[in-house]
């Protein structure tokens, strides 16, 4: 898949759980494929094969373990393993499938894979993820939980919060 299915994916799967951590998870979602890129440059010009050590999935999967169990800094480390397993999880969906752990000798595909990067099904899936990650979002916005970037401005003003000038000034400021 390419770096804008990777990065959407983890973004809205991310600001469902912990919307700060948006950006490590983002910063991972793309990892795999830029340690590849600064694997290859300190080689020397001796390329790795694509999707090979920096796509594991038990290698992420392990790292978001260690990042549960050893002090995180507000998770980023957690949040960061977590982007590289949705990374995997979106090049297995591809034809070419993406390495389950260094011991298997095949790569591994989920529902058969049929996506091709690029192509309209690859966006047809990023935009579905997106979309039922935004309804979740937006449903536990309506219910009346707090998400940052969208603010109750009329329930501010109602409640006391803030004076009638604010609310007039930000009234129409969703995000």
């Amino acid at each position: 898949m390419k770096w804008i299915s990777h990065i959407a994916i983890a973004a809205s799967i991310c600001a469902v759980f912990n919307p700060e951590a948006v950006p490590a998870v983002v910063l991972g979602s793309t990892a795999p494929d830029w340690m590849e890129m600064i694997a290859n440059a300190a080689r020397g010009g001796k390329k790795m094969k694509h999707r090979g050590i920096t796509h594991y999935f038990v290698a992420w999967a392990l790292l978001a373990v260690f990042a549960l169990f050893v002090w995180d800094w507000r998770a980023c480390l957690f949040w960061f393993a977590i982007g590289g397993a949705v990374h995997w999880c979106c090049d297995a969906l591809t034809v070419s499938g993406a390495p389950f752990s260094w011991w298997s000798d095949r790569r591994m595909t989920l529902f058969g894979g049929k996506v091709l990067t690029g192509s309209a099904s690859e966006y047809v899936i990023t935009g579905l993820i997106v979309c039922i990650c935004a309804v979740f979002i937006w449903s536990r916005h309506s219910a009346g939980g707090f998400i940052p970037f969208f603010y109750h401005w009329r329930e501010f003003y109602e409640n006391g919060v803030i004076d009638g000038h604010e609310w007039r000034t930000f009234r129409f400021d969703f995000v």
